[in-house]
């Protein structure tokens, strides 16, 4: 990875952009996960109830958007390394409000999967795209406080999202969140036609064809520090994604809460990721990355502990049963940008291909708690907490046998 305390702050580029609009614009097109996810789950009854469809049939909206992100994110990357940028993300903003159309006019759970798979293949795009973007521009101290600017911004979806689809839900119909969301899609694509510049030119591009790719790939994920630094972001992000999948249970059945008061588990949430991340740029240059991992973790750890050891004893009960979720991502986001960077610095040329590979390492996983892991915790607060802790320390374990490999010789 490119030295901590590298004092470049202005990109190679010419832009038509200043950096904070930038990170603007990425976190906005960040947000389009989010509030895929977050602001129709308090929509579960009510659609499961229009559709007459079965809760596991609901549940599996959430799974085959999960799984069909995971997939097509492992492209997004290699198509913008050879077609550039820009492009890549207005198709696949286009496609993404054609998707979230389908979803607001579907008649039955079916139509339903298959909008919602439209609209994980297209959601992921700026996610991935967006990382490699900032590394284009952008190196050392500058990328991780860019990076973690977009964060912070990128944050606010998750605390607003189940709000606002709370509160459609309970004044409108379920429809209407989707609808809202196709016009967020609308007017985020006139945005970036308008004003995202391309990052990547011509000359620094990769050929398109299969040996190639299949080479990228084979050398990415026969990486054992790939998976060692990639897994600990990813089993950190599924320490919290956990809680997401679980909510609607978590909340309405172990908490009592309804439909317009998921803001008790996602304010906390998203205010923990917030206060990482501008603790995560403020750190950026200022302390050796080793130690800024390890207060990461501290947080991670503590809170996983306090969470596990409170359900143990009491029975579920706002603030405590959802307070550790704030220190959790705080730490989940002062680990993850160090971690993304240096991911993304294993792989120079190919990082469009790098940030494809981590998100769907990243989101396989995710996609297995919200179909596997979430249905079969989410029965007990204790078990969930539990699960929790067990991702958490997943991730330390790998952490540590990355320093490990570092130990016995490059090249890993």
């Amino acid at each position: 990875m490119t030295d901590p305390q590298s004092t470049k702050e202005e990109p190679p580029l010419a832009l038509l952009i200043s950096s904070t609009a930038l990170a603007v614009m990425l976190a906005l097109l960040a947000m389009l996960g989010p509030f895929s996810i977050d602001t129709y789950l308090p929509a579960f009854p009510a659609i499961q109830q229009s559709l007459n469809a079965t809760a596991i049939e609901m549940q599996q909206t959430l799974t085959v958007y999960m799984f069909s992100f995971a997939v097509m994110i492992l492209w997004h990357g290699a198509l913008s390394d050879s077609f550039g940028r820009r492009k890549i993300i207005l198709v696949s903003l286009a496609i993404f409000a054609a998707a979230t159309a389908g979803c607001a006019v579907s008649d039955s759970i079916e139509h339903l999967w298959l909008f919602r798979m439209l609209q994980g293949i297209s959601a992921g795009a700026g996610v991935v795209i967006g990382r490699a973007i900032i590394r284009d521009l952008y190196e050392g101290a500058a990328a991780a406080r860019l990076l973690s600017l977009v964060t912070m911004i990128f944050s606010i979806a998750p605390a607003i999202a189940p709000i606002i689809g709370g509160w459609i839900v309970k004044h409108l119909d379920w429809r209407a969140i989707f609808i809202t969301l196709f016009i967020y899609a609308v007017l985020l694509l006139v945005y970036c036609w308008r004003r995202l510049p391309e990052s990547l030119p011509v000359t620094r591009r990769q050929a398109f064809n299969p040996s190639m790719l299949y080479r990228n790939y084979r050398n990415v994920f026969s990486s054992l520090s790939f998976h060692l630094i990639g897994g600990t972001v990813a089993f950190n992000f599924s320490g919290m994604f956990l809680y997401v999948a679980a909510a609607p249970v978590f909340l309405v059945e172990h908490l009592g809460l309804g439909p317009d008061q998921f803001g008790w588990q996602f304010i906390p949430t998203v205010a923990g990721i917030f206060c990482g991340a501008l603790t995560a740029n403020r750190l950026s240059g200022r302390i050796p990355l080793t130690r800024q991992i390890s207060i990461g973790f501290i947080l991670l750890i503590g809170a996983a502990l306090f969470n596990v050891g409170y359900h143990l004893f009491f029975p579920p009960r706002l603030p405590w049963s959802v307070a550790p979720l704030f220190f959790y991502t705080f730490g989940m986001s002062v680990v993850a940008p160090v971690a993304t960077l240096l991911v993304l610095d294993l792989f120079p040329t190919i990082r469009g291909i790098v940030a494809s590979c981590q998100s769907f390492t990243q989101t396989l996983l995710g996609a297995l708690v919200a179909g596997a892991i979430a249905p079969c915790l989410s029965h007990s607060a204790v078990a969930l907490a539990l699960g929790q802790l067990a991702f958490t320390l997943t991730a330390l374990a790998l952490w540590n046998g990355r320093r490990l490999t570092l130990q016995r010789g490059p090249g890993l």
